[in-house]
């Protein structure tokens, strides 16, 4: 395959790449998968995140935003810092944000304001959002209608058709991870995928974690990365019965315009 895709989520400040990072980077290149966008998750992480995607001009990109998990930390300075990342051309889109009632490491309620807050700022600032849910559904999609928002991207989905159906009748992009690699978990994906639109449609790691289950060589570490998307797009075309040259122009046509990207 010869044409570049863009990985709309990588964690490349996650503390699994604190030894290769750069080489990281390179590898991916080496496999066509260029630019990369890292995934903002914490004030700290997005601050770190777009401080190293800079020194990368055109190469990677970042998120800036508080994910669920991470919703008890934020206080009354948080927005406005979240404001100053997305300022900088580097940051490309708020998130990773939403709401988690999976786990729950912060409560429900303190992720519902928060989440409204990234919500609001990116419509502020006329910027893409990137989101998370999990087993939060009718709260998540009750605060996105309430307002208005159309630009974001449900990442990592792994849901049902009816919110499928629903994600897509709001206008959102959808990402697409190696969790439709996992012959397990990931059957009804293989089905759902053919629902999404070229034009919706993302694809990305979600590095150092969802490592395809399917590759026949398991990275020593079992850890994910950005060089290994091209396999989650051939199981993407595969799903769909498109050419993978089709699927790759068209998903990286689709990020780029989402988020604002010049590609070669």
């Amino acid at each position: 395959m010869n044409h570049p895709i863009i990985d709309i989520g990588v964690n490349l400040m996650h503390r699994s790449f604190h030894e290769d990072r750069e080489q990281v980077v390179e590898r991916a290149a080496a496999n066509q998968v260029s630019p990369l966008i890292l995934t903002g998750t914490s004030l700290r992480n997005s601050i770190e995140a777009a401080r190293y995607a800079g020194r990368y001009s055109g190469e990677l990109y970042a998120t800036a935003g508080v994910h669920p998990h991470e919703a008890k930390s934020c206080n009354d300075e948080t927005i406005a810092k979240l404001r100053e990342l997305a300022a900088l051309p580097q940051v490309v889109a708020i998130g990773e944000c939403g709401l988690d009632y999976n786990r729950e490491f912060s409560p429900r309620d303190v992720q519902r304001k928060w989440f409204t807050e990234q919500i609001r700022l990116a419509l502020e600032l006329k910027m893409p959002l990137f989101l998370h849910e999990r087993e939060a559904f009718a709260d998540f999609t009750a605060i996105l209608k309430e307002h208005a928002v159309q630009r974001a991207v449900v990442h990592c989905f792994t849901g049902t058709l009816p919110e499928l159906r629903a994600y897509l009748d709001m206008g959102f992009h959808i990402g697409i991870t190696g969790w439709i690699c996992d012959e397990r978990r990931g059957k009804h994906l293989k089905e759902l995928v053919r629902m999404i639109p070229l034009n919706r449609l993302m694809i990305e790691t979600d590095a150092p974690f969802l490592t395809p289950r399917d590759l026949k060589e398991k990275p020593a570490n079992g850890r994910n990365e950005p060089a290994l998307l091209p396999h989650i797009l051939q199981a993407v075309a595969r799903c769909i019965g498109k050419p993978a040259e089709e699927v790759a122009r068209a998903t990286t046509e689709t990020a780029a315009e989402f988020f604002g990207i010049h590609t070669e």
